[in-house]
């Protein structure tokens, strides 16, 4: 099981760390958008501080996720990401829940791993 969690964990990090480099060198093909879909893109684009920051914290969060030592850190950081484009998917492209779903389950699976390192943020 841990050979499994250490697989996961690594490309559940390299994800997001490629995600993250994405938007800072956009060198992913972008997929065709529908106007409501481009309308949002367009919002997003004029909070220029945006797409860098989110980068920046895919970026953080995938190297963070990938240690074990500080894995639950990390699942902490990419947690509100993960909220995101689970809620955009299922708005905007519920295809993509087919890979944001599993990477949702990971991401719930490794706070639940590590919710013990978590009990004195809240104690």
């Amino acid at each position: 099981m841990k050979i499994v969690k250490t697989i996961l964990c690594t490309l559940f990090g390299l994800m997001f760390i490629n995600a993250g480099l994405d938007k800072f060198f956009h060198y992913m093909p972008v997929p065709p958008a529908d106007a409501a879909m481009t309308q949002l893109f367009e919002a997003i684009a004029t909070l220029k501080w945006l797409m860098p920051l989110v980068g920046f914290t895919e970026v953080t969060g995938g190297l963070l996720f990938i240690f074990p030592k500080t894995r639950a850190l990390g699942a902490l950081v990419i947690f509100p990401v993960m909220i995101g484009i689970i809620i955009h998917n299922a708005t905007f492209m519920p295809s993509g829940l087919v890979i944001a779903g599993p990477l949702f389950a990971i991401n719930l699976w490794m706070i639940a791993d590590n919710r013990d390192k978590y009990k004195p943020l809240i104690s």
